[in-house]
This record gives structure tokens, sequence and C-alpha cells, in this order.
């Protein structure tokens, strides 16, 4: 950073000396944030997994020692947002040590996603997790009646509860129900902890165990992360990381640098998307919010607005983007460097960034641990639904235009779907981003095509783009998309399920069922467009009927593609 990137911390250290801010977090101050204590004093448990999880390592160790001797080979994590990220971050950071489960997250109601995971299932060797912090995630409840019957067809009524377990909150409707049936285990979380900031609690600890993670070493570097973020001396010298962190990100958001863009080493890179949505939920509200960029294509640096602030977490021996902070640094974009020396300080960083993400929400002026806009989207999610079980049609709505392959939602004066998306953006620019909303099977060729369509977009516009699968998105950014005051661009993707869709339970025992996952995940797709509309906020929307990936590839070739703006 420059000599005034760095003034503007420095002089931020200084406030968060003065105010007593850390040790004002660690006494459980709610004023920091609210005048009000709700959602505040009891939502501050995270900051003491460290002294309690210790205990928990005997009763996971026999959970998996026995597993491993009946054996069981694979796992199933049926969950979102926080209850699914920590998870997806340690599978893909540690990868499975030999000898434990293989795991794999299951955050989607796409029906084509659903049937992908499922396809290669031995259920007598496949143990399921369903982790919902709330007990009653609509996401979650569905994944979960729908292989706890295909389990049951398969293994029998007695059988089917040994391969299940549940992660919760005391007194949950998921609670009653594993001893119900009669799960192999249920493991009751701290209820003080809020979702997104549960990774080092049982929410991420459990699935750490099943793959054969060092838990001693993983919460020893843990615990160190704590024992530096309890330091009060910030200023003049800063021996806290947490609260540079912290401080970094507030200071950068308040000088109009709120677009927070990942730069990850290859090994870390999923611990983007767990940080994405700690911040943006966190973060997103009262018309404030700080914006993360995540797995954004790399570009030249004129490429990029100077409303960015890049993080660069780089693992010891991965220099994949060494080059690229020299160039943008020389370009004065302000950078902050976190070097790892191993995979396990990983864990260090999941309390670091959750102790930044609470001290860059007090500057900003914000309530990091509520989602007042969440039940939002819910709440007319539900009404799409009810319609379409009294109908049998989501929506009346008539697109703007049909070409035979896409439908096109929020673009009256277009004649082609390139149009479409060249109109719409044809403002766009920094301050503003552009999020692209997908609805879709997430497969190496959607994926390339959308990440075709930032690059493009961002070439042409300057601002940045940003991805979301739905619903994944909705407990992730979703917050941000809806409270955040950020001029955002929203573009959102649908389709038709790509091979046979799947029929939600209604219930488990019961091949009863009013809706398919097809049906719900368009209905989620709707409703959070409406929240958007709702809010004022501009949706163009594309309805895919044929052709996915050629559809998508189509946008990006369009005359988008043509010179870039000036920044």
């Amino acid at each position: 950073m420059n000599a005034e990137h760095t003034q503007w911390v420095t002089q931020t250290l200084a406030r968060l000396q003065g105010e007593r801010v850390i040790s004002r977090v660690w006494a459980h101050d709610y004023t920091l944030w609210s005048s009000e204590p709700a959602e505040i004093t009891n939502r501050l448990g995270w900051l003491h997994c460290t002294e309690w999880m210790p205990a928990q390592i005997q009763q996971l160790t026999a959970l998996v020692k026995g597993l491993q001797e009946e054996g069981y080979r694979r796992a199933v994590l049926l969950g979102m947002g926080g209850s699914s990220l920590a998870p997806f971050v340690l599978r893909q950071v540690f990868g499975v040590r030999e000898g434990f489960l293989d795991l794999q997250v299951l955050d989607t109601t796409d029906p084509d996603s659903i049937a992908a995971v499922e396809r290669p299932l031995d259920y007598r060797k496949t143990l399921f997790i369903v982790s919902t912090k709330s007990g009653g995630t609509v996401e979650t409840f569905s994944l979960f009646r729908y292989f706890y019957n295909r389990c049951r067809d398969e293994l029998g009524e007695d059988e089917v509860g040994a391969h299940f377990l549940a992660i919760t909150d005391p007194g949950s409707a998921l609670a009653e129900i594993a001893e119900r049936l009669r799960f192999r285990a249920l493991f009751l979380n701290d209820p003080n902890i809020g979702g997104r900031y549960s990774a080092l609690s049982l929410f991420g600890m459990v699935p750490a165990a099943l793959i054969g993670v060092d838990l001693d070493t993983l919460l020893a570097r843990a615990a160190h992360a704590v024992q530096l973020s309890r330091e009060e001396s910030l200023f003049p010298e800063c021996r806290n990381p947490a609260a540079m962190l912290g401080a970094t990100l507030g200071a950068m958001a308040l000088h109009g640098k709120d677009k927070i863009t990942f730069l990850i080493s290859p090994s870390l890179e999923s611990f983007g998307d767990w940080a994405e949505q700690l911040i943006a939920e966190s973060s997103g509200k009262a018309g404030k919010g700080l914006v993360p960029v995540v797995r954004e294509p790399i570009g030249k640096p004129e490429e990029y607005g100077r409303d960015r602030f890049f993080v660069y977490l780089r693992l010891n021996g991965e220099e994949e983007f060494d080059n690229l902070t020299i160039a943008l640094q020389e370009r004065e974009h302000p950078i902050l460097i976190l070097p790892l020396s191993d995979r396990y300080q990983v864990a260090e960083q999941f309390f670091f960034w959750e102790m930044a993400t609470a001290i860059a929400c007090h500057l900003i002026g914000v309530h990091p641990f509520d989602q007042p806009n969440v039940e939002e989207t819910k709440t007319l999610t539900r009404q799409f639904l009810a319609t379409y079980t009294e109908s049998g049609k989501l929506s009346a709505e008539t697109p703007d235009f049909d070409d035979g392959s896409i439908e096109v939602f929020g673009s009256p004066s277009a004649s082609t779907p390139e149009e479409a998306l060249i109109n719409f953006l044809a403002e766009a620019a920094p301050p503003a981003y552009v999020a692209l909303q997908a609805f879709l099977p997430q497969t190496p060729e959607v994926d390339q095509a959308l990440q075709t369509l930032r690059r493009v977009i961002r070439q042409q516009s300057g601002c940045a783009v940003t991805l979301g699968y739905g619903p994944r998105y909705l407990h992730s950014t979703g917050q941000l998309h809806k409270g955040g005051g950020g001029k955002a661009y929203f573009v959102q993707f649908t389709c038709e399920p790509q091979s046979t869709d799947l029929a939600v339970p209604d219930e488990t025992g019961s091949a009863r069922s009013r809706i398919s996952f097809g049906t719900l995940k368009l209905a989620q797709a709707l409703g959070d467009r409406q929240a958007l509309l709702n809010r004022g906020h501009r949706v163009l929307s594309f309805h895919v009927k044929k052709g996915l990936s050629r559809a998508l590839f189509s946008l990006s070739s369009s005359k988008l593609a043509g010179e870039s703006r000036p920044l």
C-alpha cells in the first residue's frame, strides 16, 4: 500500500484503540454495533470455540473409528451457507486422508447436481450429514427427505438411521427428528454461534474429523489466533493481526474501496467462498456493505476500477499471483498480503476473518450478526410455491422476448438476448458492480461460460463482477444484494432441468410429493428476483430452455466484448 493508504489504516487503528474496541469485543459489549442487544449478546459464542472444542475430539475420534470399521467410505453433507462452506473449504484444502471418508458437500436444489452426486453412491458405505443451525432450512430439509427415502428404499427401515447424523442447535426440529429416526449421532452446537461464524465449532469440526484432518493441530492453530486477537495494543505499532485486517477492511471501505477482491493461492482458493458469505452477509445492510469478489478471472492491472482493494492469501511455495500483485501495486491499488506457511494456518484465518469482519462492521456502522433482508426472498418463494400448488404454474409473467432458446425478462425494447444484455449494462461503471446470479447446474462447461462472461463484462465496463450459484448465494451474498447500498446490476439465469427432474418428498417415509427440486429452484429464483425488484433494483433475467452452455457463450461473444472503457 502507498503512503496514503497506510495513513488511512494507521488512523483507523488509532481510532480502534481509542474506542477500546478489542477489549469491548471480548467483553461482549453489544454497544459496539447497536443500541440494543438483540442478535448480538447471543451471537458471540464464536469467540470461545477453542475453549470447548478440544473436549469434543475424543467423541469425534470414536465416531470416525466406528465408521471406518463398518466400511463407510463416503460422506455427503446436506447444508447451506454457514453449515456447508467451512466443510467445503476443509475438504478442498486438506483433501481426504487415506482410510477416512471422502466428503461431498451438497448445497443446491438443482436436480441435475443432486442426481450427479447420487449416481455413484453406494448407500451401504455412505454417511449423510444433515447440517443446519435453525433445524428447518428448506433446502437442507428437502435434500434430507429425498436421501432419507432413497436410503430407506435401498437398505430398509431398520438400517437407514445409522447412515445419518445431524449437526444443529439444541431444541431444533432437526434435533427431534434425529432422535425419533435413530440417527447414528446428534451433535448439538453452542446456540450462541451464528451460522457464518461457525467454522471452528461442530459445524466445521465434525466434517473435518471425517476426512482425517488433525483436529489437535487445527484447533491449536486457531487457539493461537485467538490469543493474538486479544492484544489491545494497536497504535503506534499493531500486534493484533485480526485488528489490522479489520482496520484495513474498514478504512478502505470508508474511502470508497469497498470491492474486496481476493487473490488466493490455488490450494486455498475455496477459502474465498467462505469469506464471501462472512463479509457480505455481515456487512451488507442498512444501505451499506463490503462487496467480496472471489474467483474472478484475472485481468490486466488497468482493467480494475479505483473502487478495488486486493487481499492476497499466499501459501508458501505457490507464486500464482506474485507478478500480478507487483503490477497492481505499481498502479497504486491497495493490496494486503497475508502469507501462510502451511495449510493448517487456514484455522487462524478462519478466526482472524471472523474478528476482522466484526471490527469492520463497527467501523462502517452496521450490525454484523443479523440478516434482516434474507427473509424477503423466503417469503416470496413460499408465495410462488403456493401459487404453483393451486394452479400448477409458478408465474403467469410473459417474457419480453423469446428466441426459442432463451426467454428474456426485464428488457422490453430488446429484440435479441445479446441486445438485452448490452442495453442493460450500457451505463454500468465503477463504483457499481454487476452480480451474475446463476440458478444453473454448476458444471465445468457452465462455469467456464459464466467466467468468460464475467471477464467480458469487466473489460467492457470496468465493474467488479461477482458470480453466485443459486440457491447457495441466497445464504451468502443475498443479504448484501438486497440490503447493501452499492449501485448494482443483477443478471439472473435460470434453466429447465437438463435431465430428469427429481421429486421432493413431502415427508420422510412417504412417496407423496407436491413439488420437484426443479420447481423449488425456480421458485427461489423468482422469489429473489421479485425481492430485488421490490427494492427498486435493476434485474435482467434469462431463462434458458435449451442449449444451456451455447446460450451462455453467445452472450459472452456479443458486441459486449467491444473496446474497454478507460478507467
